[in-house]
């Protein structure tokens, strides 16, 4: 059975892939323009067209989200949210997922990618993990951010969780990023993307269902640099937690 479904799988994922593009070619030079208005406003802009992008592309393509609030959320506070990083799909899923000013973290070889990486590299905040200058850099950008009210977003394991286990050891950067700010932490759950976009290659498209969990945010008040391992190890620990209560399908 397998064996059959798999040409279907090939083509819903190749028209997954026609429409994902064809999509955003109608929004780029909207995107161009919003490019000239400053990393601020034009960057607020351009996380305004792509969520109406995914507003079209993941209902076209039998991809439903559903949101569960474990704990009230409040979209006029400002948090760093950390999430975990499970598959491709992530980058699209995270434009639905904050409905607020948030800026997010995210590698620089994406930014590679013709027309993509325009609109991601004038959308989010990239970093090069293999660089501990620009990985600093990166930061104090972040930390401008947070200064002018606009959240952030980090996948703290910096890239795919391939090791059977909830999840990957975490960076510093995030927790750092908190204590210096004294920015609470809101973690964030992705649990269908690995279902719907396997890491494994793009061909891999699956519609469904997809769960973004919203936990409880962590406080960082009066916590120090000498606290950042207690408080990475207590994000780890309770993210860790709730995917396994959840039984996040990647888990073995």
């Amino acid at each position: 059975m397998k064996v059959l479904l798999k040409p279907l799988q090939w083509l819903y994922s190749l028209y997954a892939i026609v429409l994902f593009i064809a999509i955003m070619l109608v929004i780029f030079p909207f995107v161009i323009f919003a490019s000239f208005l400053g990393k601020i406003r034009g960057g607020n802009m351009i996380l305004w067209l792509c969520a109406r992008w995914a507003d079209l592309w993941f209902p076209l393509i039998g991809i439903f989200h559903r949101f569960i609030y474990e704990a009230p959320h409040d979209r006029q506070r400002q948090f760093i949210f950390v999430n975990n990083h499970i598959s491709y799909l992530d980058s699209a899923v995270l434009v639905k997922a904050y409905h607020q000013q948030v800026r997010p973290l995210g590698k620089v070889e994406m930014a590679r990618i013709p027309v993509f990486g325009f609109i991601y590299r004038n959308a989010i905040v990239t970093v090069d993990r293999s660089s501990p200058a620009n990985r600093a850099a990166s930061l104090r950008i972040l930390r401008s951010l947070i200064s002018k009210g606009i959240s952030v977003l980090v996948f703290p394991e910096g890239t795919f969780n391939e090791t059977g286990e909830p999840l990957k050891e975490f960076y510093d950067g995030a927790f750092r990023l908190a204590i210096e700010t004294q920015t609470p932490i809101k973690p964030v759950l992705f649990l269908d993307t690995y279902d719907r976009l396997h890491y494994g290659g793009v061909f891999s498209f699956t519609p469904g269902r997809n769960r973004i969990v919203y936990l409880d945010e962590i406080p960082v008040e009066g916590l120090t640099k000498a606290d950042l391992p207690a408080l990475k190890a207590l994000v780890h620990t309770y993210m860790e937690e709730r995917l396994r209560f959840y039984k996040a399908s990647w888990i073995k």
